[in-house]
């Protein structure tokens, strides 16, 4: 039988992708934690670190797994793939285009290429070599991190500024591109001497693009929109994350020209620098459907459920003696429900170190945060109606025993 687009959503569920399910609650969804990792020795994690990459980032939409596998079951040719993907996803996004990449880091990199060897076939096999290209990139000081990795491997070399007086002076005639962090800080001043609305204003005047990092700007979807309507040129979207598609997936959405040189700077072309980031047919399919269902979520229903997650933690754990537990501020530009937990750690005879060890130690192991001073920070993100009870019981049983001891 012939498979069509059509009836491969439908085969996936149409109703629920599209509909509202903000947990998995789907048949299937909660199955017996052994299973697959059993066979392996690994316990699953109760997780409110967040989407952390290192922990799975998050749960897949159950109803993707049908999908992605009729997706891996025929040939068909890769471009056409991603041009009818891509259609689908600017659309979503109110870009020009979109491609589906190996993650927001993939994202990064194949914008990067695209924007300093277009489609030049002799600069595309020259990469990271820049001779005859655009050589710099310019990043706001408080906007540097890990990251920016993406932008430096494919040879740029990174500008700093820290006001716009400052990116003004350094625009010059090397000026590739301007990379922007577009969330995860409380501290908007801090982290935006100078605004999105200033940066497109001088970089398009200037002749060079904006990529905006996005990969910790969702939810809500309408934070992608507003970035596509304010005129920036490149956004670069995590698909394993809060969107819960492939975790190897990514979004790069943007100005036509720009989609379809990261395209010729992508893998399957042989001779590209972006070769070893393949986004395989059946991630192409995922985070297409991922986004679909995403774009559409009630996502003040999801945030009453975080919050009542959240409050449960708070008023759970404010009752263990000498234990204080409040809200984190949220990020600039998402509502993130994250729970502070501090106490006095001689008093209490356990570190922050040790709290989060032995949660990570214990039955079921609890993945939460540390780095804040004498305390722990759990992120009530997309987990589990349920899973916040588990949180509470693992975090006092620690508390009684340490006590004991």
């Amino acid at each position: 039988m012939n498979t069509t687009r059509r009836t491969l959503l439908q085969r996936a569920g149409a109703g629920s992708l599209l509909g509202f399910w903000p947990f998995s609650k789907m048949a299937g969804a909660r199955r017996d934690p052994a299973g697959i990792y059993d066979r392996l020795g690994i316990r699953p994690i109760v997780n409110f670190q967040g989407t952390h990459t290192t922990i799975g980032a998050s749960k897949m939409w159950p109803e993707l797994h049908e999908a992605m596998g009729q997706a891996s079951q025929h040939y068909v040719p890769l471009q056409e793939l991603q041009e009818k993907v891509g259609e689908r996803l600017a659309r979503l996004i109110g870009t020009e285009a979109a491609m589906v990449t190996t993650g927001a880091s993939g994202a990064i990199t194949l914008g990067a290429c695209a924007i300093v060897a277009g489609e030049d076939v002799a600069k595309v096999r020259r990469l990271p070599d820049l001779t005859g290209m655009k050589t710099e990139a310019v990043i706001q000081k408080a906007h540097r991190n890990v990251y920016d990795r993406a932008i430096r491997s494919v040879g740029l070399r990174v500008v700093e500024v820290a006001s716009r007086a400052e990116l003004l002076e350094a625009i010059g005639p090397q000026t590739a591109m301007m990379y922007f962090l577009g969330g995860t800080s409380h501290d908007w001043e801090y982290e935006t001497p100078v605004s999105l609305e200033d940066c497109l204003s001088a970089a398009h005047k200037a002749g060079f693009p904006v990529m905006v990092d996005a990969a910790n700007m969702l939810p809500p979807w309408d934070n992608l929109r507003k970035l596509a309507a304010a005129g920036v040129d490149l956004i670069c979207v995590s698909g394993g994350k809060h969107m819960r598609g492939p975790q190897c997936s990514g979004i790069l959405a943007g100005r036509k020209d720009l989609i379809r040189a990261a395209w010729r700077n992508s893998s399957p072309h042989s001779d590209s620098f972006g070769r070893p980031m393949k986004a395989g047919r059946e991630e192409i399919v995922g985070v297409w459907l991922a986004a679909e269902k995403y774009s559409r979520l009630d996502f003040e229903a999801l945030d009453r459920e975080c919050a009542r997650q959240a409050d449960f933690l708070i008023a759970s754990l404010s009752k263990i003696g000498g234990v204080k537990a409040g809200r984190t501020p949220f990020d600039r530009t998402r509502r993130v429900h994250r729970v502070h937990v501090q106490w006095d750690e001689a008093g209490l005879g356990i570190t922050a170190r040790e709290m989060i060890a032995r949660l990570r130690e214990g039955d079921p192991p609890v993945a939460v945060l540390g780095g804040t001073p004498d305390g722990i920070e759990l992120t009530v993100f997309m987990n589990e109606p349920g899973d916040e009870k588990i949180a509470a019981r693992r975090i006092g049983e620690v508390f009684a025993a340490a006590r004991k001891s």
